[in-house]
C-alpha cells in the first residue's frame, strides 16, 4: 500500500511515522519548504521526501492520500487525486483505524483551543493518561504511533473534520459556530457549518454530544437533523435545566446523581466566554467521572492559552495584551466584551469574509483608536472611520506598537486582537503573538 502524505509539517510528518510503522511505503511531498527540524525526523526515520514541488507522477499512483489541514480543495494536486479517485483524508482518520482508545473530538469557531486545554488539564489532574494533540501538540498520528495513551482529548477544526470518513469520537464537543474561513466554502455559511457537524456523524447512542445551548446555529441545525447521541447541553441562562447551566452566578451541573456547584468568581479565566469553555469542561469531566473537588480545583488553577487574551506587560499604567489567537469577528467581540478601559486595537490582516458590523457597537464604546496593521487595510478604514477618530496604518510589529503607545494614556489598554489571519506578514498567528511581546518587551 502506498501512502503519500501532503505537507510536511507535524501532521505530515506524524502521518508518515505511523504509516511506516504500518509498513505502508510512504512518499512526503509539499509544495513548501520542510523546516529543518521535521526534515530531520524524516531521515532518521529513512522517509522519502521533496520539497517546493508536487511530482504528479510520485503522487498520483498513491491508494491513500493524507492532505494537511492547510492545504484546500483547490489546490491543483488535490483536484487530480480527487479525479483520479484517490481517496484524500486528513490525520485524524488516517490514524483512527490505528487507535484502539477513546476520544474526545473538540470543534467550535472559537473557544476550541482554551475547552480542549481546560478539558485535558481536568482529566490529567484526575489521574488519566490522555493525550493532547489534534489542532494542538505533538500530531495524533505519531502519538498513535507511539501508543503510550488510555485517550485522546483533540481539538478539531473543520478542515480536519472535512477529511473525516469513519473517525468516532466517544465524546464531541461543539462550543459555538459562528462565521469563520468562508474563503474555504465558497462563502456559503452552510457548508462550514455542516463540516462542524461532521464531528458526530458517526457517533452511536452509546456516545455523547456536549454543545453551547445559547448558540442559534446549532440549535437550528440539531431542529432539522438527526443526531443518534445523547445530548448534553450547556447554557448562560438558568432555563435549561438539563445538562450544565448558569443560577445565582455559580455553574451548576446535573449530569450524575448528586449536583456539581461551582461559583463563576473562582473560575482563573475572565469572561463569559470562559464560562461557558468551562461548562463544556466541567461536562466532559463528569461524563468522566472525575472527582467534584478535583474539577474544582483544576478550573481554579488553570492557566490561560498563549496568545489568547495573554497579559503581557504593564508599561506606564498601559496594559498590553496579546489576543493574536483572535482570527474572526467573533473572538474580536469576545475580547472587546471584556475590555473595561479605553482600548487601542490593533487590528488586521488577511480577511476571511469578516462583517465588521458585528463588533460596531463595541468599537464604539471602547475603542478610542485602532492600529492597523495588514498589507491592505480598505476593508476596516472604511468600517471604522465614522466611528473611531484615529485609524493608523502600520506594515509591521515593532510600528504598530509604538504607533499604540503614542496613541495611549495612563488606565488605557492596547490589545492585539486581529479578527484576520496573519498570513500576509507573519508565519503564523503564534508567530504574530510572540512578535507583539517582543515588540512591547522592547518599549
Amino acid at each position: 500500500m502506498r501512502l503519500v502524505v501532503l505537507g510536511g509539517g507535524e501532521s505530515g510528518v506524524g502521518t508518515a511515522i505511523l504509516g511506516k510503522k504500518k509498513g505502508y511505503e510512504v512518499f512526503v511531498s509539499d509544495f513548501g519548504k520542510i523546516k529543518s527540524n521535521y526534515k530531520e525526523v524524516l531521515a532518521l526515520n529513512k522517509l522519502e521526501w521533496e520539497e517546493e514541488q508536487h511530482t504528479e507522477a510520485l503522487i498520483l499512483n498513491a491508494d491513500v492520500v493524507m492532505k494537511s489541514p492547510g492545504i484546500p480543495d483547490k489546490a491543483p494536486i488535490v483536484k487530480k487525486l480527487k479525479a483520479a479517485g484517490i481517496q484524500v483524508i486528513s490525520e485524524i482518520e488516517f490514524a483512527n483505524p490505528f487507535n484502539e482508545v477513546e476520544t474526545i473530538g473538540i470543534t467550535g469557531s472559537n473557544g476550541k483551543t482554551t475547552t480542549t486545554m481546560l478539558i485535558h488539564h481536568l482529566l490529567k489532574q484526575g489521574g488519566l493518561n490522555v493525550g493532547l494533540a489534534g489542532n494542538i501538540g505533538k500530531s495524533f498520528a505519531w502519538q498513535v504511533a507511539e501508543n503510550k495513551r488510555e485517550g485522546y482529548v483533540l481539538e478539531l477544526s473543520s478542515f480536519q473534520l472535512d477529511g473525516i470518513r469513519e473517525y468516532r469520537p466517544h465524546i464531541a464537543v461543539i462550543t459555538n459556530i459562528t462565521p469563520d474561513h468562508l474563503d474555504r466554502y465558497d462563502y456559503k455559511y452552510e457548508l462550514y457549518i455542516e463540516a462542524k457537524f461532521r464531528i458526530t456523524m458517526n457517533q452511536t447512542k452509546h456516545d455523547y454530544l456536549v454543545y453551547d445551548a445559547d448558540d442559534e446555529t446549532i440549535n437550528e441545525w440539531l431542529g432539522k437533523n438527526k443526531v443518534k447521541a445523547q445530548l448534553i447541553p450547556f447554557s448562560l441562562s438558568g432555563k435549561n435545566k438539563k445538562g450544565v447551566y448558569v443560577q445565582n452566578n455559580n455553574i451548576v451541573s446535573k449530569l450524575k446523581k448528586h449536583e456539581f456547584i461551582m461559583p463563576i468568581n473562582e473560575l482563573s479565566l475572565e469572561g463569559k466566554h470562559n464560562v461557558k469553555n468551562a461548562m463544556a469542561a466541567i461536562s466532559v469531566a463528569q461524563l468522566k467521572n472525575i472527582r467534584k473537588k478535583t474539577i474544582m480545583e483544576s478550573l481554579s488553577n488553570f492557566q490561560g492559552v498563549e496568545h489568547r487574551l495573554e497579559k503581557v506587560l504593564k508599561i506606564q499604567g498601559v496594559e498590553y495584551i496579546n489576543d493574536s489567537k483572535a482570527t474572526n469577528i467573533n473572538s474580536v467581540h469576545y475580547a472587546l466584551d471584556t475590555m473595561s478601559a479605553p482600548t487601542i486595537l490593533i487590528l488586521g490582516g488577511v480577511d476571511k469574509g469578516n462583517d465588521y458590523n458585528e463588533i460596531m457597537g463595541l468599537v464604539n464604546e471602547k475603542v478610542k483608536a485602532i492600529v492597523c496593521l495588514g498589507l491592505d487595510n480598505r476593508k476596516i478604514i472604511n468600517a471604522f472611520s465614522n466611528v473611531v477618530d484615529v485609524i493608523a496604518e502600520t506594515t509591521s510589529m515593532a510600528e504598530a506598537v509604538k504607533m499604540a503607545q503614542r496613541m495611549a494614556e495612563k488606565g488605557d489598554v492596547v490589545l492585539l486582537s486581529p479578527a484576520c489571519a496573519s498570513f500576509d506578514l507573519f508565519e503564523s498567528y503564534e508567530d504574530r503573538g510572540r512578535q507583539f511581546k517582543q515588540a512591547v518587551q522592547n518599549l
